[in-house]
Parts: C-alpha cells; sequence; structure tokens
C-alpha cells in the first residue's frame, strides 16, 4: 500500500506544464459539435462500411448454414446426418470468429471468444459429440439466421438515406445536366397531365440543398442506431455465454484469494520468525546464561531475569498485534462499530467513525471491510498529509457500502502492482467494488462495495436462545 500512495499522491503535471492545457486543446479539437462532425468523421465511414459489407457477408452465412443444416437434417435418416450437421455448426463457429474481427475493426467492439470445445476424447464422434453439445456452435447458427434479414433491411436504409442526402446536398452542382441531356428544367417535384413543378430556380435548389444537408447529418446517427443491433447480435450470440463468463470470473476470483491466502501466510510466517520467534529463542538463552550465573552471581542472574522479562512483554505485544492483523478480537466479539474505532484510534489524524447498521453481515464480509478500512487508514496515516479522515459503514439494499474520506494531498490511483490494486483484486474477488476518487490536490474518497451476507450461525443461535 505504501507504493500505491506514495506514487499516487502529488500533483499531476500535463506535458506543457499547465494542468489545464490538455482539456483546452481537446476543445480546439472539438470546437464543432459532434453533430456537424459526424458526417465526416472516421467512425461513420467505418460503421457506413459495415453495413455495406454486412449484405454479401448476410447472404453467405444464411446460404451456408441453411444448406448444412438442412442437408444434415435430409440425413439424419442415415449415419452421414450427424457429422454433416455438425461440421455445419463448426463452420458457423468459424465464420463467427471472422464476424468478431469484422466489429473489431470496423466498430470497435471487442467480443471475447466464446467457450471452447470441450473434446474428451480423440476422434471424429467425440469432437462431433462437443461440437453439437456446445452452446455456442448453436448460437453461431442462430446468427447466421437472424443475420441475414437485418443485415437486408440495414443496407437498404443505409443506401437509401446516403444517396439521398448526398445527392440533395450536392444538387447544386449537377442540376443543369437536366435541361442539358433531359429535357427538363430541374428534377421533377410534382407532374400530371397539365401541370409540372420543377426545382429549377435558386431559391428552390438552395432548399433541396439544405434538406440534403438534414439527411446527410442525421443519416450517420441513423447508421450508428442501426448497428447498435449489430453489436448486440454479435455480442450476444457471437461471444461467451453469461454462464461461461459467470465461471471466469470466479476462476478468477478463487485464484485471487488463493494468492491472498498465500500472501498473508507469508507475512504471517515472515512475522513470527523476525518478530515473536526471535525474541523468544533470545529469550531462552538469557534464561539459560541466568541459571547458570544463579549461584555464582545472584545479582547478575537477577538482572538478566529482569531483562528477560522486559523482552517477554515485547514478545507478547508482538503477538497480541500479529492475532489483530490475522482477526481482532474485538470485531468477532463487538462487531464493525467497535473495531473500527479501535483501529481508527490509532490512526495519526482524527478520524470519525459512523457504522449504521441494524444487523452484522458475514464474518468473512465483516472481516474484508475491517481490513479494507485499516489498509486505506495506514495510507493515510503515511502518505496523505491529512488533517482529518471519515470512515461511513452503511448497507444499501443487499451490499455493504464502505466509504473513506480524508482532506489529504489527493492523487491516489489503482494502478497495476500497486497497493489499490490488490486491494481492489481481494473485494473483486467476493464480487465487491473499489471505486477511488482522488483528484489532485484532494480530497481522496474511496468508496468499498461488498455483497451483503447475512451472518446465519449468529442468527441460528438467537433462535436456538444461544
Amino acid at each position: 500500500m505504501a507504493t500505491e500512495y506514495g506514487q499516487g499522491y502529488g500533483l499531476c503535471s500535463t506535458p506543457t506544464g499547465h494542468p489545464g492545457s490538455a482539456g483546452r486543446a481537446g476543445e480546439r479539437r472539438h470546437r464543432v459539435p459532434a453533430v456537424l462532425r459526424a458526417p465526416i468523421e472516421g467512425r461513420t465511414w467505418r460503421e457506413l462500411v459495415y453495413v455495406l459489407l454486412s449484405l454479401p457477408v448476410g447472404v453467405l452465412l444464411f446460404t451456408y448454414a441453411v444448406t448444412m443444416v438442412s442437408l444434415g437434417a435430409g440425413l439424419l435418416v442415415t449415419f452421414l446426418g450427424v457429422p454433416v450437421l455438425a461440421a455445419g455448426l463448426a463452420g458457423c463457429r468459424g465464420f463467427g470468429a471472422l464476424e468478431r474481427m469484422r466489429a473489431r475493426g470496423l466498430l470497435d467492439l471487442d467480443v471475447a471468444e466464446p467457450e471452447p470445445l470441450r473434446v474428451k476424447r480423440r476422434g471424429v464422434m467425440a469432437w462431433t459429440g462437443a461440437v453439437l453439445k456446445s452452446g455456442a456452435s448453436w448460437r453461431s447458427l442462430l446468427y447466421a439466421v437472424l443475420h441475414l434479414p437485418w443485415a437486408v433491411f440495414a443496407f437498404t436504409v443505409t443506401v437509401t438515406l446516403w444517396s439521398i442526402g448526398w445527392s440533395l446536398l450536392t444538387y447544386p452542382l449537377w442540376f443543369w445536366v437536366f435541361p442539358m441531356y433531359t429535357g427538363q428544367d430541374g428534377i421533377q417535384l410534382y407532374g400530371d397531365g397539365q401541370h409540372q413543378i420543377y426545382l429549377d430556380n435558386p431559391f428552390e435548389i438552395t432548399v433541396t440543398a439544405l434538406v440534403g444537408l438534414l439527411f446527410t447529418i442525421a443519416t450517420p446517427w441513423i447508421v450508428r442506431a442501426l448497428t447498435m443491433v449489430d453489436r448486440l447480435l454479435v455480442h450476444g450470440l457471437l461471444g461467451p455465454s453469461r454462464l461461461a463468463t459467470r465461471v471466469v470470473e470466479l476462476e478468477s476470483g478463487r485464484g485471487a484469494v488463493v494468492d491472498t491466502a498465500a500472501a498473508d501466510l507469508r507475512r504471517i510466517e515472515r512475522d513470527l520468525h523476525d518478530g515473536a520467534q526471535a525474541r523468544l529463542v533470545n529469550l531462552a538463552m538469557d534464561l539459560g546464561l541466568a541459571k547458570e550465573k544463579l549461584r555464582e552471581d545472584p545479582q547478575a542472574a537477577a538482572h538478566m531475569v529482569d531483562e528477560a522479562h522486559g523482552e517477554v512483554k515485547t514478545a507478547l505485544q508482538e503477538l497480541r498485534d500479529l492475532a489483530r492483523g490475522i482477526h481482532p478480537a474485538v470485531l468477532t466479539d463487538r462487531g464493525l462499530d467497535a473495531a473500527l474505532s479501535s483501529v481508527a484510534s490509532r490512526c495519526t489524524v482524527p478520524v470519525g467513525v459512523d457504522v449504521d447498521l441494524t444487523e452484522r453481515p458475514a464474518p468473512a464480509i465483516e472481516g474484508i471491510a475491517y481490513f479494507t478500512v485499516s489498509e486505506l487508514l495506514q495510507n493515510i496515516s503515511k502518505h496523505a498529509r491529512a488533517t482529518r479522515a471519515t470512515v461511513e459503514v452503511w448497507r444499501t439494499e443487499n451490499r455493504l457500502m464502505v466509504q473513506v474520506e480524508d482532506n489529504g494531498v489527493g492523487g491516489a490511483e489503482v494502478s497495476g502492482g500497486s497497493g489499490l490494486a490488490g486491494l481492489a483484486e481481494r473485494l473483486d474477488a467476493v464480487d465487491g467494488i473499489l471505486v477511488v476518487d482522488s483528484p489532485a490536490g484532494g480530497p481522496t474518497r474511496v468508496t468499498a462495495e461488498l455483497p451483503w451476507r447475512a451472518d446465519q450461525t449468529r442468527r441460528a443461535g438467537e433462535r436456538t436462545g444461544g
């Protein structure tokens, strides 16, 4: 934790030496409103290319999917139907990978790969069974079927709007084509057997161009809305399922818990080896020397025993501190309010503690909340240069909220390898969240959000009268 706040606290400067220069440069770059920038932005043209490519890609995917599924279904009466259907699904998975690449390159949509095939044995039959059992394979097939009608609709709307918009916008540049080559004065707005209305005078040409400008400005936003549906299709059907994502999160959380537990064990072992154990070894040696001198020099032996008594007190204090670091007794006996008040009293700055809980959470959640506050208060003592701090704990629906705020110099950040990053990983292991708001110059506000889990053991004891 010292590394984090040692690096984090302090004023952040820009390359020019002026904190506001970067913001002013950004304002100069974006002085044109977003509505007017949209038709010429690179994102707009990438989305246009994506929609235009979607039609031929959709035709290819739909044709392949329907052909292979129909062929496989027709051959199910024979042995060949199952492997043909599996090959069709495997091909849809391959096309899904290409679609994720296309979305990543043109829509800036980064979708993770779905769960891989779980082939337990070697052989064609094992592979066929794995493909047919994979939910990702069937989702890829569903994408291939659903993508074509949407691609046709998006392609039609996009091409129509872009054509109308740019044609009308540039009408003043090419309206002369009508009288020269078609024998009419301009675009025919209305016509019957007796009356014709053409857009041929300067006013009508200008109005036509303005209408084209409106179409040109609106079309990128309509295309962006159309591509949002493509994003949902790619993300929902070609990415990992919610269950697979949750499994990955749980595996990551389990790894973080294991690493944290190993680090805590190493810390306890180091503290015991370098602290209490070393003092007890010295104490045993001193008592042995005192025993030898007891008959020859009782006064020296008494002096050595007195020193050993002091070493015993010091060793006991170190063991108490170590036990408090593992899990303080006050937390078990009296809960977060008393435990946080105790740790706040050891902080170098005045700390106000406000715990608003009607019942106690589960011991594991309670312990994580305690150690989160303890670590943050240690950072405030060492690095924040604050004059006061506050700790607030409350419950919101099914979440336990912990907030620590100080009026120090600010500048704390959650970065890789830092103490706050390690604290965030520990919270993430139990589906918690760590949010750091620490602008340069302060104040710093760190909010930890933990899942609320009631203490079922304590509730059971209350029901049984224990």
